[in-house]
């Protein structure tokens, strides 16, 4: 009997650091997802920054914008 019981506590040891390994994997994943939708800027962004900086002016400003609609 004591053999069924070791093999038996040892499976359930296996699964739980599988459960764990693959939480944390999930967890790191959710994070640095969201951490790139949040640094990345939108084309628009950045085109606006520029026509703000005066790297562009007002007519290509707006002929960039109405490219990226």
């Amino acid at each position: 009997m004591y053999d069924g019981a070791h093999w038996f506590g040892g499976g359930f040891m296996w699964i739980f650091w599988i459960v764990l390994v693959v939480l944390v994997v999930w967890i790191l994943q959710g994070s640095s997802a969201n951490s790139r939708s949040t640094n990345e800027e939108s084309a628009l962004d950045i085109l606006k920054k520029r026509y703000a900086k005066g790297e562009i002016d007002k007519e290509e400003f707006e002929r960039k914008r109405k490219e990226l609609e």
